[in-house]
């Protein structure tokens, strides 16, 4: 009970520091997270592949309608040696979690070392503060897909380079245009720099909203700089406050 308490403390403490007054309650917002396969229980999500009753994962590479599925592109990718990170240390691929039909996607950087270890990105110190940043807007990590631009972890956790990114990239594409999400959060620097193709530092890019691949591209700091610069949670919380609008259907400056 003790640690139960502790972590409502500590998320009651994150939610202060952002700036957040109170919990909303709003009608269409609770219906349309009602609806969610994941809420209401009406599909399995593991490692972002979706199972179908009487088929197994991977056994059909589309959806109907001629969707490609997300277990589809995971097979492509297999053990993958496109590029040299394949023998620089990695211990696997980290493909991406979370609902197959969300609305809203974030977009990290690279797996780190638990990352790399578990298979599935974000679950870290900075992971914990994603899913504290989701739970903010009235989500749960459940809600939403997550993924990175690289599918594996570079050495000493440094920043992915161009070939790497080319030859990664276009399954973080293919991954988009079969989730379809209303809404893509870029987590930092990089991940903003690469999908948006910009020089312009993450400070520079935050605060607007972009069109990616028939979404709304909303870039912001990384969870794992809000660690080191805590000064910085308010303005997540603003980036985040336009999400939750664009995700209502409202019109976002």
């Amino acid at each position: 009970m003790s640690d139960y308490r502790e972590q409502i403390a500590e998320h009651l403490k994150f939610f202060g520091e952002l700036g957040v007054a109170g919990y909303r309650k709003d009608a269409d917002w609770a219906a349309r997270r009602e609806q969610s396969p994941v809420v209401s229980g009406q599909s399995s999500v593991i490692s972002g592949q979706s199972s179908v009753e009487g088929r197994e994962p991977g056994a059909q590479s589309l959806e109907p309608g001629g969707i490609e599925s997300l277990s589809a592109i995971r097979e492509d990718i297999g053990e993958c040696v496109r590029c040299k990170l394949c023998t620089l240390g990695r211990k696997q691929i980290v493909f991406g979690v979370g609902n197959p039909n969300a609305d809203l996607m974030f977009v990290g950087e690279a797996p780190g070392r638990d990352e790399d270890v578990q298979g599935i990105p974000f679950v870290g110190r900075a992971g914990q503060k994603l899913t504290q940043i989701i739970e903010a807007i009235g989500l749960k990590r459940e809600d939403v897909y997550i993924a990175n631009v690289i599918k594996c972890r570079p050495p000493e956790n440094r920043n992915p380079e161009p070939d790497e990114v080319e030859q990664c990239e276009p399954f973080l594409f293919r991954q988009v245009d079969t989730i379809k999400p209303k809404v893509i959060v870029a987590l930092g620097t990089f991940a903003a720099k690469s999908l948006l193709k910009s020089t312009d530092s993450i400070s520079r890019l935050r605060g607007r909203v972009f069109d990616y691949r028939g979404a709304k591209l909303v870039p912001t700091f990384h969870p794992a700089f809000l660690l080191r610069n805590p000064s910085c949670r308010r303005e997540v919380w603003e980036d985040m406050k336009r999400v939750r609008a664009l995700l209502n259907g409202e019109d976002v400056a």
